[in-house]
């Protein structure tokens, strides 16, 4: 899909992968809501582009509901949602209190839920349309100290990996971002245990961006946004003990530095 003259929407679009690719896709001649529950962010952000910018809490049904229409009001028929708000808070199944098990998967996984279900049947109405959706190498692989995020994600995955292929030949594409670490608040900077224990270099978003408006180009479903992935998860599917092994070794340098 070529992005000049789309309509185009980004959730969590307020700073980090969001902002970067919002900022992408107006280069692209793209046109953009951006959309975050930070909505002074996300004004900021639509301000300096000139984007359109919508609060929304993608954990809420309504709110994403409320968002299409806003959109399709103000821009036109949405060619591409992009589902990226996401949070994380850290914890293992013992401390995470059962309420932040919910907020995480209200956000994390129904927030794409949700846009789908708003703009799907038009899309499929039109026999075109593109979701992208952004996982992390967390709903591949794992992600230390983060058993939550780590779960979500990983259901990401497979609401992306089912949406592509029930609906790629009526004309919808969709594609899965799938990033390792990149310098966004989330990851504290690229400062933190994670961060500093993880193999490989921190991206920048601007950098993420560009690989995001190539792959939507090319239409092609996963993105990654380092080499070592691809190496990581083709040692997990080859011999999962010894990629189980590996993990461990990891969790233990995590350990060690923070």
């Amino acid at each position: 899909m070529e992005l000049h003259g789309r309509v185009v929407v980004v959730t969590g679009g307020a700073s980090g992968i969001g902002a970067a690719c919002a900022r992408a896709f107006c280069m692209e001649g793209a046109k953009v809501a951006v959309a975050d529950v930070n909505v002074e962010g996300a004004r900021a952000v639509a301000d300096d582009i000139g984007a359109i910018a919508v609060s929304c809490d993608v954990g809420k049904e309504e709110d994403v509901g409320a968002l299409v229409k806003t959109c399709e009001t103000e821009l036109g028929a949405i060619d591409l949602f992009f589902s990226n708000a996401a949070v994380a808070t850290g914890g293992d199944p013992i401390s995470t209190p059962v309420d932040t098990w919910q907020q995480q998967w209200q956000i994390n996984v129904m927030g794409h839920v949700y846009a789908v279900r708003a703009v799907l049947p038009s899309m499929l109405a039109r026999g075109d349309g593109y979701l992208v959706h952004t996982a992390s190498m967390a709903g591949i692989l794992t992600s230390q100290g983060n058993l939550t995020y780590a779960t979500t994600k990983h259901a990401v995955v497979g609401l992306a990996e089912w949406l592509s292929i029930t609906y790629h030949d009526r004309g919808i594409r969709t594609s899965l971002l799938a990033p390792l670490g990149v310098n966004t608040p989330m990851l504290g900077g690229g400062d933190s245990p994670f961060a500093r224990a993880a193999a490989g270099p921190v991206k920048e978003p601007e950098e993420v961006a560009d690989m995001v408006v190539q792959s939507i180009r090319d239409e092609r479903f996963l993105i990654l946004t380092d080499e070592i992935a691809q190496t990581w998860m083709e040692r997990k599917t080859n011999d999962l003990e010894r990629w189980l092994h590996g993990m461990r070794r990891l969790q233990r340098k995590i350990d060690d530095v923070g």
